[in-house]
């Protein structure tokens, strides 16, 4: 796939309706073309990425963007989850989170996290956060082919 032929299909995987919308508002003025799909938690992201429980229609995500805190199922639950599974492990997994737990870094990159982020106090801040995400994800980095 390349980032400039079709939409990149992004999985926000967040419980906090402001972050959601932040990082929306910013990821909607990205230089390439970019659908937001947004779940509450690991719960129903991993029924989004299997197409259960109401997601019977859900896109592939080529990028996910994933909080740790989270009620239901938390971020390194889900990503244990998702990276043992073959159809998904070569998703990217962007850790974009409050934590700045080293704990919580060293075990996100060992479940296979592709990065990790700490979300900054301030929204001004935060929306430099999510802008390099973009700039990087959305515009630098080659996704696999989906199968």
């Amino acid at each position: 796939m390349t980032n400039d032929l079709k939409f990149i299909q992004v999985l926000l995987i967040e419980d906090d309706p402001q972050d959601v919308e932040i990082t929306k508002e910013v990821m909607e003025l990205s230089k390439v073309k970019i659908n937001i799909n947004v779940v509450n938690n690991g719960a129903e992201a991993l029924s989004y990425m299997r197409k259960e429980n109401g997601y019977t229609e859900a896109i592939r995500p080529d990028l996910i963007l994933l909080d740790l805190n989270m009620p239901k199922m938390n971020g390194k639950e889900f990503l244990d989850e998702i990276k043992k599974d073959d159809d998904f492990k070569m998703i990217p997994v962007v850790v974009l989170t409050t934590s700045k737990a080293d704990e919580d870094i060293i075990k996100s990159y060992k479940l296979g996290a592709s990065c990790y982020v700490t979300k900054p106090v301030g929204l001004e801040q935060f929306q430099k956060v999510v802008q390099a995400v973009d700039n990087f994800w959305l515009t630098v980095v080659k996704y696999p082919p989906k199968p």
